[in-house]
């Protein structure tokens, strides 16, 4: 929102329209992640005493879909993450909100260990063919760009950690093994993939704008990768 300036009837507004924009049979879907839900053993801006980790890790909330708010992901998703009929997955860090027709269909199942996979509201959208709609921001905040990352032979793996709800409603510390995220290098993809022609670039207010098709950004990328990223 601070990308595109003032608009009559703010955030709520922006939502409606894109909403009207996509139809009773369309579905709008943002990110609504909680990166702070993490292991505070790797926290750098700014990190923490040792003593602290075991503290964080015991009295952090658990993930709860419905009461846990988005972080660092702005406002409009944030507002959709709470509009009437919005469905959110599951996942404790990388959990997605989407309003309309296929809303169940994309959230319901996000694998765990498949933060950015097939299993998850990206490799949903894939499926049913979606569109990418980069607002304000640039290719570093193109969340679909992870679902190529899964996709590589060999991606780099590790340790997670998140606090939980267990089923009796109570926070548990959970750890796993997943891809490890990298978009160091988003930005210069970016750029080769719209030197394609496949990009859609206007305004919304003052913002910059780009809309894309996810499924050939990410077959785009998938290659890409394979081809720039050094081999481990």
């Amino acid at each position: 929102m601070s990308s595109v300036g003032f608009v009559a009837g703010g955030t709520q507004a922006v939502v409606q329209a894109l909403l009207e924009t996509l139809g009773p049979q369309g579905t709008l879907v943002v990110p609504t992640h909680t990166p702070e839900n993490c292991d505070p053993a790797g926290w750098q801006h700014p990190p923490v005493p040792q003593d602290w980790w075991p503290v964080i890790r015991e009295q952090t909330p658990g993930f709860d879909p419905g009461r846990t708010p988005s972080r660092w992901m702005g406002v409009i998703a944030e507002t959709v993450r709470t509009w009437p009929g919005a469905m959110r997955s599951n996942h404790p860090q990388v959990s997605c909100a989407a309003v309309g027709a296929q809303a169940a269909e994309i959230v319901v199942t996000h694998q765990l260990d498949d933060a950015h996979g097939e299993r998850s509201p990206l490799g949903a959208v894939y499926r049913l063919d979606g569109k990418v709609l980069l607002l304000g921001c640039g290719y570093s905040s193109n969340t679909s760009l992870h679902l190529a990352e899964w996709r590589q032979d060999s991606p780099r793996r590790g340790a997670v950690g998140a606090s939980v709800l267990a089923p009796n409603r109570t926070s548990r510390w959970i750890t796993w093994v997943d891809v490890l995220p990298d978009e160091d290098d988003f930005e210069q993809l970016g750029v080769d993939f719209e030197a394609t022609g496949a990009v859609r670039r206007g305004t919304v207010g003052n913002a910059a704008a780009c809309l894309m098709s996810q499924r050939a950004l990410v077959d785009y990328a998938a290659g890409w990768m394979a081809a720039h990223r050094p081999t481990t």
